[in-house]
């Protein structure tokens, strides 16, 4: 059964009309072909309309659809003859962090992603994609043996952020952020990272420091949950949407402000409507992406993506 968002309401009371007709084909006293035809289309604009105009907070509820295609799915679709490693040779595997090699379009990757689940199991299983210290020690590991064995490294990112719990924190989960964060920036190979839902703070830079960073058309990236700002700066966590549009957290205020490198069109409603389409046109987007900085060498891969990330907010502070 589909999800609906509350701002797809309109959306979902004529697909609910349509679903009712189509019941009704067995009788062959009621032709209701036309009027089914009439309200498919209606629904379409209606759908391109309300998409065509969502705003920072209704993109953060798209980005979080229970139904949208997670890293999993892209790895699956995408990486033949992968092979998961586990662990972070220090104290126990993560689950919220998928790693592992495989082949790309017949090329050997490096593949990470933050896997928020699909189901109760799943995300308990992976906690919600929120990855403790272990998971970014991991992720550190497996960019090191990427740039070991000039193998590239592409990342998938959906999580809300870092796991914040205090076994987290007594573990060192600032430190592990930032060594993930420092295993992107040195690794000698390509990286390329998707937000493919939610970018949030420093558990999804910790995967996403990227020579080519790219995003959906729907996902988001933010320092902070909406809702985290709102309850730090209003007391009120309902202030949610007024954070969304103030902190800029869409791929179209980040591109412009340069902090991403492109944006991936989603089919219309969103990759939860059409998750093939989704996973295809990441694929181009990646592809496109990689195959430039294929062409360079590590030290000059690190010195351009050193730069880039130091550039950033130059702009502003001028």
């Amino acid at each position: 059964m589909r999800i609906f968002l509350e701002f797809e309401k309109p959306v979902a009371e004529l697909e609910a009309k349509i679903e009712e007709l189509r019941r009704m084909v067995g009788d062959d006293s009621i032709s209701v072909a036309d009027e089914v035809a009439k309200l498919s289309e209606k629904a379409d604009r209606q759908l391109r309309t309300i998409y065509g105009k969502l705003t920072a907070w209704q993109k953060t509820q798209v980005a979080r659809h229970p139904d949208r295609p997670k890293a999993s799915d892209y790895i699956s679709a995408l990486i033949t003859d992968f092979t998961p490693l586990a662990g972070d040779r220090a104290f126990a595997d993560d689950a919220a962090v998928l790693g592992g090699l495989g082949r790309f379009r017949g090329r050997s990757v490096m593949v990470l992603g933050t896997e928020k689940g699909s189901d109760t199991e799943s995300r308990v299983k992976h906690n919600f994609g929120m990855a403790k210290p272990e998971g970014y020690r991991k992720a550190r590991r497996l960019i090191e043996l990427a740039g070991r064995f000039g193998i590239p490294v592409l990342c998938f990112v959906d999580t809300s952020g870092a796991y914040p719990g205090i076994d987290a924190e007594a573990r060192g989960q600032a430190e592990a952020i930032a060594r993930s964060i420092e295993a992107c920036l040195g690794a000698p190979v390509p990286v390329v990272a998707a937000v493919i839902g939610e970018g949030g703070s420093g558990g999804a830079v910790a995967l996403a420091s990227g020579d080519a960073v790219l995003m959906l058309e729907h996902a988001v990236y933010s320092v902070i949950s909406p809702e985290g700002c709102a309850a730090i700066l209003w007391k009120d966590s309902a202030q949610a949407p007024a954070a969304a549009e103030a902190m800029r957290i869409t791929a179209e205020d980040l591109k412009r402000l340069k902090l991403i490198d492109g944006i991936i069109p989603e089919p219309v409603g969103g990759a939860h409507r059409d998750p093939q389409a989704a996973i295809a046109a990441i694929a181009a987007a990646i592809d496109a992406a990689l195959q430039p900085l294929l062409k360079l060498d590590g030290a000059t891969l690190i010195s351009r993506r050193r730069a880039k990330f130091l550039e950033m907010g130059r702009e502003a502070l001028a």
